[in-house]
C-alpha cells in the first residue's frame, strides 16, 4: 500500500531524486514518508504528513552530493503514523525500507529483547531490521545474511536494504509485496511502482518471491532462494510519463473520467469485429458450466453487474464473492468451474492469495487485469487485460469501467458458446457497443447538470442509494465512490429490503439516489423510493430516457440515452462517478489521495 524507492548510481542530487520519485508514488496512499542517504554516514531524515513536510526537514540537512539512497512513503499498520515510526529503520550496521505486514513480529521481536536489542518504535519493521543486524553477526555475506532472513519471516515484505559494509550496492527482497527494478545506463532503481521509475528509464524486471537483488551502479544480480544466479528477462514499459501527469485537469480523477471513452474504445476494439472475433480473442469458455467471481471492492462490484450480465445471458449460475472471505471459506468448485480475478492492479493481497488457493486446487482460472505482467496476471490460467494505462487516482473510475466491459464481452462469449445468443444477435450487441464510447463522452460533456446535482446532496450526512437488479449493483459502485472521496456516509440497498429495517433511518430531507433502468422492475423500484418521498426523502433518480416518464413525485434527474440492457451499466455509473467527484470538490476533500486509503492494497 506504501511506496519504496532505492537508487545506486552516479552522484547527484540525491535528496531530490527520491524526493520526485516518492511523489509519484503518492497514490499509493501514506501517512508519513523518509530517506536514507549514504554521503559516507547514513543519513536518515523522517517526518510525519505529507512528502512536502519531508521535503522541508530535508532543506536543513547538509546532504554531499551522494550515488546511494532509499526512501518510503508509510500506510501506519503497527504503531500510529509519527515521525517514530516511519522508515526508513535503522538497527546496528543494517538500514531498510519495507513494505508488507511482518505477521510473527512479536515472537521474533521477544527473542531479539533477549539478545539484547532495544526498539524505540512500535513497528514490524524495527524488529525486522534488529533480526537482519543479528544475523549479520554471524553472517557476513549479505545475499547469504537476507536469505537467511527470509526463511525466518511469516507475511508479506518488499525490502530495501543498505549494509554499512557494502555502500556499493543496494539490495532488495520481496514476499508477495510489489517490488521492480528499473535498469538504466548509468543507474539502477528499486520501487513498488514503475511509476516511479519512468523518469530514468522504461526498462525494468520483475522479481519473485525469495529472490534477492543486487544493484550497483551499472549491474543488476538477482539470486533465488538456492542462491544461483537468475537471468531475468527484461520488460519495458508501454505508456508515456505524461498519462501520470494532470495534463491540465484539476484532479487526475477528473482527467481518468475524461480518457474512458478513449481506453473504451482501446479496450474492446479488437473483440467486437464479429462473434469470430469474440470467440478467437478470448479463451475457450464451453467446458465450464459454473463461474465464481473473486475481487475486492470496486473490482467486486464490477463483478456483481457481471454476474447479471452472465447468468441473464448465458444461462451459467454465477457466484461473486470478497477476495478476503473466499481464501478463507469452503469452495465448492469442480473441473467445469472457472474462477475469475479482477483487480487493477493485479497485486491485491488477498486476491493473489484467493488465486494460489484455487491454483493449487487445479481449478481453472481467468485474471482481468490492467496491469501487465503482475503477480495475478502471471499467476492465473489465463489473462484478458484492460487498457485503462496508468490510473492515478486512488478511487478507480475508468479502470471500474473496463472491468466492467471485460465481463460484458465475457458473457456476450459464454452467451454464444452456450447457444443463448445467436451470431446475429451478438453481432447486433457488438455494433452497438461500438457507440458506447461516443455515448460515454456525452455524458462526460454534460458535466455541468453533474454539478448542479451535487449541490444538492454535498451538505449531506447520509445518503442511500437504491436500486433493483442490476441496477443495485451499479448503487453499490456509486455510493462507494460517494464515501471514499466526499467521506460523507453512503450505503446502498437493494430497493426490496427498504421496508425490513432501513427506512427506519429516512427522515425529512434524507437523501436518496435512486439507480433506474431495469424496464421489468421500473414500478416495484419507483414504489421503494416512493416510500421514501412519503418520509420527507430528496430524491435524485439516475434513469433512461425510457423511464423519465413514469414517475410522480418531485425529485432532481440524470437521465441518460437508453440501450441494450448489456451495455447499459457502462453509461449508468459514469454521472454517479461525476457527481461523487463534485461533491467531493464542493467540500474540499483531497479528491485524488483521500484519506486513510491507498490504490494498491498490497497487505490484509
Amino acid at each position: 500500500m506504501c511506496g519504496i524507492v532505492g537508487y545506486i548510481g552516479k552522484k547527484c542530487d540525491l535528496k531530490k531524486v527520491l524526493i520526485d520519485n516518492l511523489k509519484t508514488l503518492e497514490y499509493r496512499g501514506y501517512d508519513s514518508a523518509g530517506v536514507a542517504i549514504y554521503d559516507g554516514n547514513i543519513n536518515i531524515v523522517k517526518a510525519k504528513g505529507k512528502i512536502v513536510n519531508l521535503e522541508n526537514s530535508l532543506k536543513d540537512v547538509d546532504i554531499c552530493d551522494s550515488n546511494l539512497g532509499i526512501a518510503h512513503t508509510r500506510w501506519a499498520t503497527h504503531g500510529e503514523a509519527n515521525d517514530i515510526n516511519s522508515h526508513p529503520h535503522r538497527v546496528g550496521k543494517v538500514t531498510l525500507v519495507h513494505n508488507g505486514i511482518i505477521e510473527n513480529y512479536n515472537d521474533l521481536k521477544k527473542d531479539l529483547i533477549r539478545q539484547g536489542y532495544i526498539f524505540v518504535s512500535d513497528t514490524d519493521t524495527e524488529v525486522l531490521v534488529a533480526l537482519l543486524d543479528s544475523i549479520k553477526k554471524k553472517e557476513k555475506d549479505n545475499i547469504k545474511a537476507i536469505n537467511s532472513l527470509s526463511k525466518l519471516l511469516i507475511g508479506s515484505y518488499a525490502l530495501g536494504i543498505i549494509f554499512d559494509d557494502d555502500c556499493e550496492h543496494l539490495y532488495a527482497v520481496r514476499k508477495d509485496s510489489p517490488l521492480i527494478i528499473g535498469v538504466c545506463n548509468d543507474c539502477n532503481l528499486i520501487a513498488s511502482d514503475v511509476t516511479a521509475i519512468i523518469d530514468y528509464t522504461k526498462k525494468y524486471m520483475l522479481i519473485d518471491d525469495y529472490e534477492i537483488a543486487k544493484l550497483g551502479k551499472d549491474i543488476v544480480e538477482v539470486f533465488n532462494s538456492d542462491l544461483l544466479l537468475v537471468n531475468k528477462e527484461i520488460s519495458e514499459v508501454t505508456w508515456d510519463i505524461n498519462q501520470a501527469k494532470k495534463n491540465g485537469f484539476s484532479h487526475f480523477m477528473l482527467k481518468e473520467i475524461n480518457e474512458e471513452p478513449i481506453v473504451l474504445k482501446e479496450t474492446i476494439s479488437e473483440y467486437i469485429k464479429d462473434v469470430n472475433a469474440l470467440i478467437k480473442k478470448m479463451p475457450d469458455f464451453s467446458k465450464y458450466n459454473k463461474i465464481h467471481i473473486v475481487a475486492c471492492g470496486s473490482a467486486m462490484h464490477a463483478g456483481l453487474v457481471g454476474k447479471s450480465i452472465i447468468e441473464e445471458y448465458a444461462g451459467i449460475p454465477v457466484i461473486v464473492e470478497l477476495a478476503s472471505e473466499y481464501r478463507y471459506k469452503k469452495n465448492f468448485y469442480d473441473s467445469k468451474t472457472l474462477v475469475i480475478f479482477i483487480s487493477q492492479s493485479g497485486e491485491t493481497a488477498d486476491t493473489i492469495a484467493a488465486l494460489r488457493n484455487v491454483n493449487n486446487d487445479n481449478i481453472d482460472t481467468l485474471a482481468i487485469v490492467n496491469v501487465v505482467g503482475s503477480t495475478i496476471a502471471r499467476e492465473a490460467k489465463e489473462v484478458l487485460y484492460i487498457r485503462a494505462g496508468v490510473e492515478i487516482a486512488v478511487a478507480t473510475t475508468k479502470a471500474y469501467l473496463l472491468q466492467v466491459a471485460m465481463l460484458i464481452l465475457v458473457g456476450l462469449n459464454l452467451a454464444y458458446t452456450n447457444k443463448k445468443l445467436s451470431e446475429n444477435e451478438v453481432n447486433f450487441i457488438l455494433n452497438e457497443f461500438e457507440e458506447i464510447p461516443s455515448k460515454i463522452q456525452n455524458i462526460i460533456c454534460r458535466d455541468s447538470e453533474c454539478f448542479n446535482l451535487a449541490k444538492e446532496i454535498y451538505e449531506a450526512k447520509d445518503v442511500f442509494f437504491l436500486g433493483r437488479g442490476i441496477d443495485y449493483s451499479i448503487c453499490m459502485e456509486g455510493s462507494l465512490k460517494l464515501k471514499e472521496i466526499s467521506y460523507i456516509h453512503s450505503e446502498a440497498y437493494a430497493a426490496g429490503e427498504l421496508k425490513h429495517g432501513t427506512i427506519s433511518l429516512i427522515e425529512k430531507g434524507t437523501n436518496v439516489i435512486g439507480v433506474i433502468t431495469d424496464e421489468s422492475l421500473m414500478l416495484k423500484t419507483l414504489s421503494n423510493i416512493k416510500e421514501t418521498v412519503a418520509r420527507g426523502a430528496k430524491v435524485l433518480l439516475i434513469t433512461t430516457d425510457k423511464f423519465n416518464s413514469h414517475y410522480d413525485f418531485n425529485c432532481h434527474e440524470f437521465v441518460v440515452e437508453k440501450v441494450n440492457s448489456v451495455l447499459q451499466p457502462l453509461l449508468i455509473v459514469v454521472p454517479l462517478q461525476l457527481i461523487a467527484f463534485e461533491v467531493a470538490r464542493l467540500r474540499g476533500c483531497d479528491i485524488d489521495k483521500p484519506r486513510n486509503l491507498a490504490k494498491s492494497v498490497t497487505v490484509e
